[in-house]
């Protein structure tokens, strides 16, 4: 019997990589701060097929609007809107929730546990208590990601393992 590997922590390149092919447009990825849940942001919570927590991604309003418009090509105005009032409109989530819904691909690989989100919290919505216990952990990755035409914005995340 061979043992099956716990999901992939994604570099920032393959974060890059995922979102310039998903976009369409040049995407810049740096080292960033961790994204808090004091920060009021989406989460998005992956499982394996044994429904445990693999990952976590934490986006800040901002980027979370960035994603939404660079996916539906959303005026950048109504966006900023948003951001401004601290919550993002059903449209907006759901073309958050397809970026994110892609991203799972990051965290899978041969012999690995396959990962798929399970669930999108919107900013500001309360999360279980052990996600918010998980999106402490110390196996992460806190990047900076610029969208062209749109803007910068924080992500982390969080491995379960």
């Amino acid at each position: 019997m061979t043992s099956v590997l716990p999901a992939l922590l994604p570099t920032a390149k393959d974060v890059r990589d995922m979102l310039e092919g998903l976009f369409g447009k040049d995407v810049t990825v740096s080292p960033g701060d961790p994204v808090s849940l004091n920060d009021k942001p989406a989460v998005a919570v992956y499982v394996d097929p044994t429904m445990a927590t693999t990952a976590l991604c934490l986006l800040d309003i901002r980027l979370a609007a960035w994603f939404a418009g660079a996916l539906a090509l959303l005026p950048k105005g109504g966006l900023e809107d948003a951001i401004d009032e601290g919550e993002l409109y059903p449209m907006h989530l759901e073309a958050v929730y397809e970026v994110v819904n892609i991203a799972a691909s990051m965290f899978n690989g041969e012999g690995r546990n396959h990962s798929k989100l399970h669930a999108l919290h919107a900013p500001g919505e309360a999360v279980p208590g052990d996600i918010a216990g998980l999106a402490a952990a110390f196996n992460r990755i806190d990047l900076v990601v610029d969208v062209d035409g749109y803007g910068k914005g924080n992500l982390s995340i969080v491995m379960a393992h």
